[in-house]
């Protein structure tokens, strides 16, 4: 391996980005060049070309709308790790953008046209995109193709690392060394679980450090997958490998154990036909993160403007109800574990917690009259919309806690950390199912609804909870 040469993955991509340019150019002037065929009244080619190039519509079209695709594509993550790409999954993906595709370059640029009957329309679409797609297809599946037999021979790799015992490690990697394709998977090395064994053989394996210093391991050999040996104690790998990896974007892959086989938790996903379970460190697809950011800034800034008249009510109400500010500011965990300030109405008399981080809990007498009522009706929470503003937070994720119940949910529910992998938000699914804890107990139950949200996040789950949310605020079973 280390007498070949290794080829750069983003001439990949470039390469990938400059092919779907070039296949949308050709299309649109196929699709251009028959529209006009159809619109002369009689075949003569070179008055049809002339007519052709003399439209400055043609020249629009075979820059802007090959841009406009490679925008789509950007968008739906098309040019994410390019030489990882199977074929079968990238045809399905590409008929699925393309067909939607169309369906906006269609109303967009071609629903003037004139026709005689609406089966034209019809027509006009089924050649747009059976143009795009067949072309796209087709130099698709070729240049994947191209790059698999390059991963085959060994001139395209990614760096992989294992993390577990020794033993297992070198076993697993003699397995896979066995299979009869190279895939791209680099070794690079391991990293243990427990303390760092002493006097080992480290030749086919390398002893990388242990699993505290796993994210700056990442860092420092680009590391795109991660391959856990550990068959058994799965909490093992939450409570100590996730919240290495949360800020990461590598592929987690866990050996599975016989269990795991039975309850079918193990992917059809493979290194050289190897089965694993395997955890993506990015849930949510590219289109979805992007459109969710939208959402939230456009959402949040037309409900500040809108609902302002109801900030300064609300901001009277708790001037009135006690002395102190009218917004409380406090430290919670975000994404990634970052430590960020929210900001709500005070709902509870200044200096509530001065004698350490209390739970609010039924007939609190720590909550103002105006609070209460502030808190049934989780008006207390819409100051976050700054929050949402800011990038702290999203309209829609989990709820943000203190670091200090953090550290006694962990040691009861590890898991926990999962959450931290998107950013929390003003409303959650466990806020709507559970509504407020009290303890660390019923922090650690509604804990699962969060987790469930985590595992089907989409953006239409995000509009069902935030009309669940408005129910519940006009129900007022906040506390």
């Amino acid at each position: 391996m280390s007498t070949k040469k290794h080829l750069k993955k983003n001439t990949f991509t470039l390469i990938y980005i400059l092919l779907d340019f070039a296949t949308a150019a050709l299309a649109w002037c196929c699709f251009f060049s028959l529209r006009k065929w159809k619109e002369a009244s009689y075949f003569h080619l070179p008055q049809v070309w002339n007519s052709i190039l003399g439209d400055y519509k043609f020249y629009i079209g075979i820059t802007l709308i090959p841009l406009c695709w490679i925008i789509l594509y950007a968008f739906c993550g098309t040019y994410n790790h390019v030489w990882k790409k199977s074929r079968i999954k990238e045809l399905t993906n590409t008929f699925t953008t393309i067909l939607f595709g169309s369906l906006i370059l269609f109303f967009a640029v071609i629903l003037d046209d004139y026709i005689i009957n609406y089966t034209d329309y019809i027509k006009l679409y089924l050649l747009l995109f059976c143009l795009q797609f067949g072309l796209t297809a087709i130099t698709r599946l070729t240049f994947i193709s191209i790059l698999k037999k390059q991963v085959y021979k060994g001139y395209i790799t990614y760096n992989t690392i294992m993390i577990g015992n020794y033993d297992l490690c070198l076993d697993l990697l003699k397995t896979l060394q066995k299979k009869a394709k190279f895939t791209g998977a680099r070794f690079v090395g391991y990293v243990c679980m427990n303390d760092i064994p002493e006097n080992e053989n480290q030749d086919m394996l390398p002893l990388l450090g242990d699993y505290t210093s796993l994210s700056q391991i990442i860092h420092d050999e680009n590391i795109e997958e991660v391959i856990v040996a550990v068959k058994n104690n799965k909490l093992e790998v939450f409570d100590k490998v996730f919240p290495q990896l949360i800020s990461s974007h590598v592929l987690l892959k866990i050996i599975p154990s016989i269990e795991d086989h039975l309850l079918r938790t193990v992917k059809d996903t493979s290194i050289l036909d190897e089965p694993f379970i395997q955890i993506n460190m990015g849930f949510r697809p590219q289109w979805q993160t992007v459109t969710k950011r939208i959402t939230d800034i456009l959402f949040s800034a037309a409900f500040l403007i809108i609902c302002s008249p109801i900030y300064l009510i609300l901001a009277i109400g708790v001037k009135r109800s006690s002395p102190g500010s009218v917004f409380y500011l406090q430290e919670r965990i975000g994404k990634g574990g970052k430590p960020f300030y929210i900001i709500k109405f005070r709902s509870m008399y200044e200096n509530a917690e001065i004698n350490g981080p209390q739970l609010s809990k039924k007939d609190d007498a720590r909550i103002t009259k105006f609070g209460l009522f502030l808190r049934k009706t989780h008006l207390d929470e819409i100051p976050q919309f700054f929050n949402v503003l800011k990038g702290n937070m999203s309209l829609v994720g989990h709820r943000p806690e203190r670091q200090y119940y953090i550290d006694q949910i962990i040691q009861k529910a590890p898991y926990y950390k999962l959450l931290l992998m998107e950013k929390p938000g003003i409303t959650s699914w466990g806020q709507v199912c559970y509504g407020y804890a009290e303890n660390v107990d019923e922090m650690i139950e509604r804990l699962r609804y969060d987790l469930m949200y985590i595992e089907n996040m989409s953006i239409s789950l995000d509009i069902k909870i935030i009309i669940h949310t408005i129910l519940c605020m006009f129900k007022r079973n906040g506390k």
